[in-house]
């Protein structure tokens, strides 16, 4: 009797030696960082004037050390930035750099509606943190004044972006320092949400509104036949082997998933007639709501979302199963939105007017425990955070 006693107490002090490493090796909640757009949301007068005092921020995922990243891209009146992500390794920021001239703005605003064939600029940079390395890819060989939507392809020797030319967004590649580009996609109609699964051998877009999964280069193009008119932002599974993007109609739609080659539809969850966009100004104006869309868990198992319920938007998770679970419970007419999984799958971020101001929070993957980690006072609103991938100190590579 007593040796099965003595190697149960073995066991159990290994399994805990071995959980406290395994714990120990993995970062803590500081060592991450986090980049975001922070500006005014509270003033008058249409949203040009909000968005002129946006700018890009990195700051810890502890609240710790926020300061100011791309100021130098912006030199005069009617410009600022946007934070848009990172590189695979961690080591670059992708930042936009927009101008908007008032003319067109207000021409814009009066008419309710974009035109973005004259009047902007706007560029995608790739700026080292901590150097004073910066480059704008968008400008060498230039096609269009206005590019967003800046990636890394699988292997980092190319990138896509979407360019808008004469007022139709396209998408394209090009190599690694901004020449050599050429478009990425067979069809005419206006493409967004441009992605390239993990393995870079498919690119994924919606053109239309309607899914299309393609070769890298952009043949072989094919269309998702969903059924519904309003099909947005596919996202690969980390495997590869699932597409997940909004579908239904605009401003009612649900996340669904379709294999890579088009096959298995289905919808996973239902957002409660919440209509899929997070209002960002306290004036609101013609266009000033964000997309709030859905994303992939790090490990690919479950989709992270968020849905109305009663006059609420909370936090939720669902399977692959159509399991949904509910993150939070929260006060009348508070608003969640923007989650994403830190590349670990341990934290997630995410927006919040919970307190009144809209801030950004990290929790654990099942909503507890959040802590504020901008300090916006009232009258601002912090945006779609991205998480910077964490490079090993010894290896200088993405753990």
């Amino acid at each position: 009797m007593k040796l099965p006693t003595l190697l149960i107490g073995l066991l159990t002090t290994l399994t805990g030696y071995l959980n406290a490493h395994a714990m120990a090796d993995e970062p803590a909640r500081s060592e991450w960082t986090i980049g975001y757009t922070a500006g005014r949301n509270d003033l008058p007068g249409g949203q040009f004037l909000n968005w002129q005092t946006n700018r890009s921020f990195l700051v810890q995922a502890d609240g710790s050390n926020p300061r100011e990243i791309g100021a130098e891209l912006i030199e005069g009146r009617h410009q600022w930035t946007q934070f848009a992500g990172w590189s695979p390794d961690g080591r670059e920021a992708i930042v936009l750099s927009l101008y908007e001239s008032p003319e067109n703005a207000a021409w814009e605003r009066e008419r309710r509606q974009f035109r973005m064939t004259e009047g902007w600029l706007v560029d995608s940079w790739l700026i080292q943190p901590d150097s004073d390395v910066r480059v704008n890819l968008t400008e060498p060989e230039r096609v269009s004044l206005y590019n967003t939507g800046l990636f890394f392809m699988p292997g980092g020797e190319q990138l896509g972006f979407t360019a808008l030319i004469n007022g139709i967004s396209r998408p394209f590649l090009m190599d690694r320092d901004g020449s050599n580009k050429r478009l990425a996609g067979e069809g005419g109609g206006f493409a967004y949400g441009y992605s390239a699964s993990p393995d870079g051998q498919q690119i994924s877009y919606h053109e239309n509104y309607q899914i299309v999964i393609a070769a890298a280069d952009g043949s072989d193009r094919q269309v998702i036949a969903t059924g519904m008119p309003f099909n947005f932002m596919p996202q690969w599974s980390p495997d590869g082997q699932w597409l997940m993007f909004v579908a239904g109609e605009h401003y009612d739609c649900h996340p669904h998933v379709v294999r890579g080659d088009g096959s298995g539809l289905r919808k996973l969850a239902d957002r409660g007639g919440y209509r899929g966009v997070v209002e960002r100004l306290q004036h609101p104006d013609f266009h000033s709501e964000s997309s709030d869309v859905p994303v992939w868990s790090a490990d690919g198992s479950r989709v992270f979302f968020t849905a109305l319920t009663e006059d609420r938007v909370e936090l939720m998770a669902v399977d692959l199963q159509g399991r949904v679970t509910q993150f939070t419970h929260s006060a009348p007419q508070v608003r969640h939105y923007h989650p994403v999984p830190s590349p670990d799958g341990r934290w997630l971020l995410f927006g919040s007017d919970r307190d009144g101001v809209m801030q950004l929070y990290v929790s654990d993957t099942e909503g507890r425990q959040p802590q504020t980690i901008t300090k916006l006072p009232a009258g601002n609103a912090a945006m779609h955070g991205h998480w910077r991938p964490r490079i090993s100190p010894a290896a200088g590579l993405r753990r």
